[in-house]
């Protein structure tokens, strides 16, 4: 039988773990929008504006996606925007990154802006990696580079579910391949894409017919 001193001393050396309030849905809301307010205006690096952020959010809650892939990281902003999103239709977001700078960034952002759980982050060249990841999608962000727009939705359409989305950035200037490829998405009959100017830059969405 052990003496009080010894309980006292066997107590006193352990160290209590209790488990963690697990955040509101309110709480990470004002985490988000704080942190994307202090950032706002210092996104370089081939981030999207913050206009175009609010635009992938809503596209993914009015239509409650929640199997995203974003081609082009970055150090974050845009994918801040879809896992903000995604923790409310209950989704994840496979986003990818080749530059590795970019990619520590953007894993510092997603901690600071409290999504890092709605999100897993892959360093590779999105170039061979889009065609082996297994999907399914149902929603589709693409801002890497412009000349293979075309390959990259080739790569995701058989993987992308019907009514999901396919969102692409920087539209409005014909260079690179983008009017290559916007001329081929608009001549696919299974779907139907419109540009939003929500800011100079342009994102297509292109979503896949259900008929």
């Amino acid at each position: 039988m052990l003496c009080l001193g010894a309980l006292i001393l066997i107590f006193g050396t352990m160290s209590l773990v209790f488990p963690q309030k697990p955040e509101s849905s309110a709480e990470l809301d004002a985490k988000v929008q704080n942190f994307l307010d202090e950032k706002r205006g210092q996104w370089y690096d081939w981030n999207v504006p913050y206009q175009d952020g609010k635009v992938l959010y809503n596209l993914i809650i009015k239509n409650h996606y929640k199997r995203a892939l974003e081609i082009g990281t970055s150090t974050g902003h845009s994918a801040i925007w879809i896992a903000w999103a995604l923790s409310k239709t209950g989704g994840k977001l496979t986003t990818i990154e080749i530059d590795e700078d970019r990619y520590k960034t953007a894993l510092k952002n997603f901690e600071r802006a409290g999504v890092k759980k709605f999100i897993d982050a892959r360093l590779a060249d999105a170039r061979q990696l889009v065609k082996d990841l297994e999907g399914p999608f149902d929603f589709v962000f693409c801002d890497a580079d412009k000349e293979e727009y075309i390959q990259y939705f080739k790569d995701v359409d058989p993987k992308l579910v019907k009514g999901g989305c396919f969102t692409a950035h920087n539209v409005t200037d014909p260079f690179g391949g983008i009017k290559e490829f916007l001329d081929y998405v608009r001549r696919l009959p299974y779907y139907q894409t419109t540009i939003s100017r929500s800011s100079s830059s342009g994102i297509s969405i292109s979503y896949k017919k259900t008929d």
